[in-house]
């Protein structure tokens, strides 16, 4: 029997969301979907000059959202939290639809946005309220800290978690008084098209949140030209091409980027419950999470144990196109990265790595499936044992000692994510301080980690700059006005004055600042 779209997903409805894209080209991008190859919509695509306009609008929005206070911005927020809550199921039909990823994780993609709407709304106003500080002259001077929108920030939403980041990304912007201008990737963009139609239904102004889709080289320029800041996810290669140029335009940027995580399994891991961890570290999203494991490290003393179990239990998770939530593993994005993923694989083979289960790419189930795949014996020289392979591939590796793990771990110029896992708690966090990784879970792969939307996450080395969540993940869409107050001039000899003795007198007001910790 043929895979039935869902009810939810009409031709109407779709309709509706891409209206919005603007579009003076006539270009269109064919939206299929991924489990079948169908069509599903036509996707207008953007020029240089249709992104100008897109800023421009979205320029003259956002002053008044600006200048609205912030109770009243997060007021829109209050309410968006629930309708995204209401429409979850809509919103997993249309990320199935367009990714082809397994309904267990895309319902779970629509929390993302919800969890940060929940922690920025409790944060913000603390955030945003100006905090009057001391100024240089106790008494008749002060300084206020206030912070000021940035303007209209560009977002680069990857198609691997489309609505969790082009939406999540966006709403601490948002709530800071700036406005956005998304350009979600081709193949994924109905998710984030759907978030923003929620939000404007929540009370975020018409035009505040504009949309742009196209090739990155032919709307990635304009996009980051006309922005006042960029955030993007994606890979190491155009986070530096994007880094440049927003560096040529004097504006800052916040870059997550790729990764080839490790997991350490020390010798008093709980095997059962570490066999189950691996299983979604490597295979969760089918692999396609910037945060997931490509790389185990297993003691010498437990590697054929552990080996035999993860062989037995990836062997038995169940691979399918379906809109319920029956497969444990969907499908990859396209038959185009299916096909990058799978000369991974063979030129593993090709050198000498084994192939323990999997391998082989089911057309049977649709364009882009691949089999959970686990390699043995893979080398620096075979692209899978140092390029993100971003896919449901793992490499597993035995050590003798727990520094040895811990080199072979920091053995890559990635550091995004790694996972420890131990019986002692304490023991394993004393081993993950020493990974060099912007995110370390000690008996998790990465939710643990990504969940804590109060700590800031990023990555270390080649895995990105800046960091999402934590205070800084809104503070760093806000600049910084230094309000100064000098109630009385007092900074300076006075007329007539001796400067020596003026100076004397400054000295001597310093040290005594100092003991009295005045300033």
């Amino acid at each position: 029997m043929a895979l039935q779209r869902p009810a939810t997903l009409t031709d109407a409805f779709l309709e509706r969301l891409v209206a919005c894209v603007p579009s003076t080209s006539g270009g269109a991008w064919k939206l299929t979907e991924v489990y079948t190859g169908d069509l599903l919509v036509e996707l207008p695509q953007s020029t240089p000059d249709d992104v100008a306009a897109a800023y421009a609008e979205a320029r003259a929005v956002q002053e008044e959202w600006a200048a609205r206070p912030v109770k009243d911005r997060l007021a829109v927020f209050k309410r968006a939290h629930s309708l995204f809550i209401d429409n979850a199921h809509t919103t997993t039909d249309l990320i199935q639809a367009e990714s082809g990823k397994n309904r267990r994780m895309a319902i779970e993609e629509t929390c993302d946005p919800v969890m940060v709407m929940s922690h920025y709304l409790k944060r913000a106003p603390r955030l945003l309220k100006p905090v009057k500080r001391g100024g240089p002259v106790p008494v008749v001077s002060s300084s206020t800290e206030i912070r000021v929108p940035k303007g209209v920030v560009a977002i680069i939403a990857p198609w691997n978690f489309p609505f969790a980041t082009g939406i999540s990304d966006a709403i601490p912007a948002l709530m800071a008084g700036n406005g956005i201008v998304l350009k979600p990737d081709n193949k994924t963009a109905l998710s984030p098209l759907y978030g923003v139609q929620m939000l404007e239904e929540a009370g975020l102004p018409r035009g505040l949140f504009q949309v742009v889709c196209g090739e990155g080289p032919d709307v990635g320029p304009a996009l980051v030209d006309h922005a006042d800041y960029v955030m993007f996810t994606g890979s190491t290669a155009t986070g530096r091409v994007i880094g440049e140029r927003a560096g040529r335009n004097l504006i800052g940027c916040c870059l997550e980027l790729g990764g080839k995580n490790p997991m350490i399994v020390l010798p008093d891991a709980d095997l059962e419950e570490t066999v189950q961890g691996a299983l979604f570290g490597a295979f969760g999203n089918t692999g396609q999470i910037c945060m997931h494991i490509e790389r185990m490290y297993l003691p010498a003393s437990r590697y054929a144990e552990f080996r035999d179990r993860f062989v037995a239990a990836t062997e038995a998770l169940s691979l399918g196109a379906s809109y319920d939530f029956g497969p444990d593993v969907g499908s990859l994005v396209s038959p185009d990265h299916k096909d990058r993923v799978q000369s991974h694989v063979e030129d593993a083979v090709a050198k000498g790595a084994t192939v323990l289960t999997g391998g082989r790419a089911r057309p049977d189930l649709g364009p882009a499936f691949f089999e959970p795949t686990i390699l043995e014996g893979v080398t620096k020289d075979m692209l899978a044992g140092v390029t993100e392979t971003f896919g449901p591939v793992v490499a597993l590796h035995s050590y003798s000692t727990v520094d040895e793990a811990v080199a072979l771990a920091n053995d890559t110029d990635y550091g995004l994510n790694a996972s420890v896992w131990g019986g002692d708690v304490a023991a394993a966090c004393g081993v993950a301080r020493r990974i060099e990784s912007g995110n370390v879970n000690v008996n998790d792969i990465l939710a643990a980690a990504f969940a804590s939307k109060g700590t800031p996450s990023g990555g270390m080395k080649q895995s990105g700059v800046g960091a999402r969540h934590g205070d800084q993940g809104l503070l760093k869409y806000t600049d910084v006005q230094n309000l100064a107050v000098l109630k009385k001039q007092v900074m300076g000899a006075r007329p007539g004055q001796d400067y020596e003795k003026y100076v004397k007198g400054m000295l001597s007001g310093l040290k005594l600042m100092r003991r009295t910790r005045i300033r």
